[in-house]
């Protein structure tokens, strides 16, 4: 008896950590409508290993079958190569993650604010984490500038820097402190477009980064293919929304590194 309820044990645990996952995975989809490659790919992956605790038998006689040819063999083989490779570099992609997360400045600085949705003409739930945490150190530093980055969207009704600009000021943060970007519609146009507006006002060439924690080690290294040494000071981001950015962000990183791409 102590041998069959082990074995459920050995088989509910796991089952049910990939249960939440999944919930975890879907809840974006649910709440906001959010549908990129991290909460697909994370979902998916909840999804199949939730199916094999839960029903270990089939699992290993599907096995068993595939294995019965020489080309189901070659298969589980080359599955089992890229599960292991794709597990590894999620492994080692997460640890640097981890490291960019919190790496504030120890000297001068100009701050690069990045951009994140409007909503109805203010900042979104995250774009009002990345001012606060922008606000926290700037209102410490009262020499240090910054540069709020970030387009008009179609679905929003003021550019994110202008927004940014507007919170920044009502917080009493000094408008001539203030350099707006508001050209840019992606990581790598924040930083490239911000870098012109450093350039262009004489503003100090070492930069600190504010955005979410899980975006940082994307960011530091477009800033670094632009010749920057970046600092970070971090975002809080909300536990429901970490696992599906934190896995968006292990194919962004992996697309940059593997590509070359500025």
């Amino acid at each position: 008896m102590d041998l069959f309820i082990k074995g459920i044990m050995m088989r509910a645990v796991p089952a049910l950590i990939s249960f939440i996952l999944l919930m975890l995975f879907i809840l974006p989809v649910i709440r906001i409508g959010n549908i990129n490659i991290g909460n697909i790919a994370g979902g998916a992956v909840s999804l199949g290993l939730l199916l094999i605790f839960l029903f270990p038998g089939s699992f290993r006689r599907l096995i068993h079958t595939i294995k019965e040819t020489a080309g189901g063999r070659a298969l589980l083989w080359a599955v089992g190569i890229i599960v292991v490779i794709c597990a590894a570099a999620a492994i080692v992609i997460s640890c640097f993650m981890v490291r960019a997360v919190s790496d504030p400045p120890t000297g001068p600085t100009t701050v690069v604010i990045l951009g994140c949705q409007v909503k109805n003409g203010g900042p979104s739930k995250m774009l009002r984490r990345r001012l606060e945490a922008a606000y926290s150190y700037l209102s410490e530093h009262e020499e240090v500038m910054v540069v709020v980055s970030g387009g008009k969207g179609d679905d929003e009704e003021i550019s994110e820097a202008q927004c940014m600009a507007e919170y920044l000021t009502a917080k009493g943060i000094a408008p001539d402190r203030i350099f707006m970007e508001d050209k840019s519609t992606s990581t790598e146009e924040n930083l490239s477009f911000s870098k012109a507006v450093i350039e262009e006002n004489g503003l100090c060439p070492d930069i600190t980064i504010v955005t979410d924690g899980y975006h940082q080690l994307r960011a530091e290294i477009l800033a670094r293919r632009l010749g920057y040494e970046p600092w970070h000071i971090s975002a809080k981001t909300a536990g429901w929304l970490l696992p599906t950015y934190w896995v968006r962000e292990w194919f962004g990183v992996a697309y940059y590194v593997l590509s070359g791409i500025r």
